[in-house]
C-alpha cells in the first residue's frame, strides 16, 4: 500500500507544525508558580560570592571566573558591587544598580552596559537582556545578553547568560551565586 503524496505532505506539514509550536519563546512568567520564591531584595543583601565559567560559540570552556559581590538597598534602590577576579589574573568591576518600575520589575543599569536593562522577576526567576561593552583587543565590542537566573535553594542561584552579536550566538556564561551569610 503506497501513500499518495498528498497524504505525504499533510503528514510533513503537521511535523513542522508540531516541532516550530515546540519552539515558542520561554517567558519568565512560566516559572511563576516555582518556589523557592526569588525576592531581589532578599536574595541581593550582603556579601554574595560566584564562581562561572565562560564558553565559546562551541561550548568549549575558555575562561573560568569567581565574583565577590557586595549587595545593598538603600531608599528602596538596589546595588550590586561585582569584583571579577579570571583565571588568566584579569580584574573586572561592575557595579549595578536595580531601581523599582512596577511589580516583580526593575530598571537595570551599570558603566559597562549600554542603555537601560529591563529586569523581570517571577517565581523563583529572574530575566534581563541588556547590551554589554567589553574590552576586544585594542577596543571594545558590544555583546547582548540573556540572562536568566533561578533560585535553586534560599541561598543558591544560577544563572546562565546567552552572549549573541548581531544575533549569532558567540557564547555562554554559567555561574553560580550563593549567599554567604
Amino acid at each position: 500500500m503506497s501513500i499518495s503524496p498528498v497524504t505525504k505532505m499533510a503528514s510533513l506539514i503537521a511535523i513542522l507544525a508540531l516541532l516550530l509550536s515546540s519552539c515558542g519563546s520561554i517567558e519568565v512568567t512560566d516559572y511563576a508558580n516555582n518556589q523557592p520564591k526569588l525576592v531581589a531584595e532578599s536574595f541581593f543583601e550582603g556579601q554574595l560570592r560566584a564562581d562561572g565559567i565562560l564558553k565559546d560559540r562551541s561550548g568549549k570552556v575558555i575562561r573560568y571566573f569567581t565574583a565577590d559581590i557586595k549587595a545593598y538597598w538603600n531608599d528602596g534602590i538596589g546595588t550590586l558591587e561585582e569584583d571579577f577576579v579570571f583565571d588568566d589574573g584579569e580584574k573586572q568591576r561592575r557595579v549595578w544598580t536595580l531601581t523599582p518600575n512596577g511589580d516583580n520589575r526593575y530598571i537595570g543599569t551599570a558603566g559597562d552596559v549600554i542603555g537601560e536593562s529591563e529586569i523581570q522577576i517571577s517565581g523563583n526567576s529572574m530575566f534581563l537582556d541588556y547590551v554589554l561593552r567589553i574590552p576586544y583587543g585594542d577596543g571594545t565590542i558590544d555583546i547582548a545578553i540573556d540572562d536568566r537566573m533561578y533560585l535553586v535553594s534560599p541561598s543558591v542561584l544560577i544563572n546562565e547568560s546567552g552572549m549573541s552579536k548581531f544575533g549569532i550566538n558567540v557564547g555562554t556564561l554559567l555561574l553560580v551565586i550563593q549567599r554567604l551569610e
